[in-house]
Order: C-alpha cells, then sequence, then structure tokens
C-alpha cells in the first residue's frame, strides 16, 4: 500500500514537473534578456554561445524568429557551416541581430573568448553597413523585395538598432565589449544619420508635427502600407519608443526638442480614456476573443493605427478594408493582432522631467 502510494505522490510530481515547464518554457528572446552572470560561467551558456557563432552570416548578421539555444544536430551544424557566406535572410525584425549581440557582450563578460568579441564587432559593422544613405534602416539586409525595404520603425526595429549603436558610439558599459575608436566612430555616424532620419519622416498634419507610421517609404520618406492591414497611418505604438530614444540624446538639438514636443502633444491629443481591452472565452473549448469595455477608471489607451488626416483609430483585416471599431474585424484579427497600446504613458510619465533637465 505504502509503495502504491509513493508511486501515486511521484506521479503527481512529475506531471505538475512537466506542467510547470512546459508553462515556464525558455525562449531565445528571455534568455538574452538574463541578467544572471553566474548563469553565463555556465557550460549551458558556452554551448549555446556556439550555436550564436554558427547561426551568424559572414555578413555578420543573423535571421528571424530562430530558439537558437536549442542543441543542434551534427547534420544541422553542418548546414548551417554551409550557410555561413549566404547574407539571405540577415534581419533586424523581431529583434533579430540585436538579441543575438546582447548575448555575445553578456557572454564575453564572463568568458572572455575573443571569437564572441570578433562576432559581436562583426555584428555591429553588419548594422552600420545595413543602413540607407537617408538614415533609415530596412526589416532585411542584403534587400529583400516587398514592404520590407521600408524605413522600419514597426516593432521599434530602427529604434533597437540605435538604442545599441548609442551606447557603442557613447563607449558606455552597457555592452561588455568595447569598439575600437574607428568602430564606434561609424557608430556616430549612423547614429547621428538615424535620428536625422526620425526628424526628417515626422509627421506633418495640417502643418503641425505628431508622430510617425510604423514604416515609411525609403524614397518619399511617407508613410507606407507594409502587411495588408498594416495601412499608412500614425502609430500609437511604435511612436512611443522613438520618442524615448529622443528623449535619452544628450544636449538635444532645437529640432530633436521640437519633435519630443510636438510628439507629446500628440499623445495628450490622440489618448483614449474609459476603455479597456478584455480576453473572453468564446465557450468553444479554449477559444478566446477580444473585446472593448467601458471601463471609466481605466489607464489611458492609445489606437496602435490612427487616420493620418484626424487621427481616427482604424482596425483592419486581411482584405486591406478598414473598420472603425475592433469589434468589425475578424475573430483571427481581433486576437492575433495588437490593436491597442499603452506605451506612450512611459513618455508622459518622463516628459515633465526631461523638459526640466533641458533648462
Amino acid at each position: 500500500m505504502k509503495n502504491l502510494k509513493y508511486s501515486l505522490v511521484s506521479f503527481v510530481l512529475l506531471i505538475t514537473m512537466n506542467v510547470f515547464t512546459q508553462e515556464k518554457k525558455v525562449t531565445w528572446k528571455s534568455i538574452t534578456e538574463n541578467n544572471d552572470e553566474n548563469w553565463f560561467v555556465s557550460e549551458e551558456a558556452k554551448k549555446i554561445a556556439e550555436n550564436v557563432l554558427l547561426y551568424q552570416r559572414d555578413i555578420g548578421g543573423w535571421p528571424k524568429n530562430t530558439e537558437i539555444q536549442n542543441e543542434l544536430s551534427e547534420k544541422e551544424k553542418l548546414t548551417l557551416k554551409e550557410l555561413k557566406s549566404d547574407p539571405k535572410g540577415c534581419t533586424i525584425d523581431n529583434g533579430a541581430t540585436c538579441q543575438e549581440l546582447l548575448f555575445l557582450s553578456k557572454i564575453y563578460k564572463s568568458n572572455p573568448d575573443e571569437r564572441y568579441k570578433m562576432a559581436f564587432l562583426k555584428g555591429v559593422i553588419y548594422l552600420i553597413t545595413a543602413q540607407y544613405k537617408n538614415g533609415g534602416w530596412p526589416q532585411y539586409y542584403p534587400l529583400r523585395e516587398g514592404y520590407y525595404t521600408h524605413i522600419t520603425y514597426n516593432d521599434n526595429a530602427m529604434v533597437n538598432v540605435l538604442k545599441l549603436l548609442k551606447e557603442v558610439k557613447d563607449k558606455s558599459d552597457y555592452y561588455s565589449i568595447q569598439a575600437p575608436d574607428e568602430i564606434s566612430k561609424m557608430a556616430e555616424v549612423s547614429f547621428n544619420k538615424g535620428v536625422d532620419c526620425i526628424l526628417k519622416t515626422q509627421y506633418k498634419q495640417n502643418g503641425i508635427l505628431t508622430a510617425w507610421c510604423a514604416q515609411h517609404d525609403r524614397e518619399t520618406l511617407k508613410p507606407a502600407k507594409a502587411r495588408a492591414y498594416e495601412l499608412p497611418s500614425l502609430s500609437g505604438k511604435e511612436s512611443a519608443k522613438i520618442v524615448l530614444l529622443l528623449m535619452s540624446i544628450e544636449n538635444p538639438s532645437k529640432e530633436v526638442i521640437t519633435a519630443v514636443n510636438s510628439a507629446v502633444n500628440w499623445f495628450e491629443k490622440t489618448k483614449i480614456n474609459g476603455i479597456k481591452i478584455e480576453t473572453i472565452s468564446t465557450g468553444k473549448k479554449d477559444e478566446k476573443d477580444r473585446i472593448v469595455v467601458e471601463s471609466p477608471d481605466a489607464p489611458p489607451l492609445w489606437a496602435r493605427f490612427m487616420e493620418l488626416s484626424d487621427n481616427k483609430p482604424f482596425f483592419c483585416d486581411r482584405d486591406g478594408k478598414k473598420k472603425y471599431s475592433m469589434s468589425e474585424i475578424s475573430q483571427e484579427r481581433r486576437t492575433g493582432y495588437a490593436w491597442y497600446t499603452n506605451e506612450p504613458k512611459e513618455v508622459l510619465k518622463k516628459y515633465d522631467d526631461w523638459k526640466s533637465s533641458l533648462n
């Protein structure tokens, strides 16, 4: 009887541990954000670092949406070695390249392997090389045809690059790998060009500076379309991180100050009070839906997309047709995309202190 009871307890513990592991599934993004220096000394971290080096292409960049920490078979390692000389797929989308550089910096601090340093510097040069002459960045370099050639603020792609270059040019200790003077000067030129592009793409609505689209045409610098449901618009989401970047600049120019002040005025004008977004069950197994509900005490939200002419929030299905209520688009799009955001709250939270620091 005791053996049976022991077996049952062991079984329950095993099931519980399996469920816990599934819920706490480790992703590549979470690994790059790990700040436990003791872990980066581990053999596990070193093993993952070998994967990071393998996935990097000779051009210096990395592909996206790759769980780099996963163990590789000998066949997969051979394939990655063969792909080294192929630059296709290298990108800054979804955190790619910037995440790998962050990981290399962290493991180099604990394990000063020269290979990590060289891969990091090669990655920085890749980012600088990928920049357009006008200061913007495409999603992919070498260029991939289609909307990928647009100057890409979407999902903070360009801001992520500029934040990295700022640390490199400032020779801060954020990254453990210090770039030689030649590369840090290149990073400074690249950063300044990027800021200039941001200023030039800030949208004027009836002559007044407002915010940014998630992507801008690389030739005209005007707001541009990406996927079918990502139409030219003013973005409540991407604009927030752009402004926070501008606010991080020491001794900002008059142009940067004007850009920040104008964007803050726009955030104040476009915030939506009295609503919140709820995820609900449809009653069909694990199926979910999202709805907008009234909530007088809810903190403000901003629409992901707003009309260029009058800031009216809009939503879109995969057919590219605008709707002016989230309830009018398909369930698949309601649950598969972030149509509202609270990210501008960080801008408004820091704005007064930033303004005071200018005096």
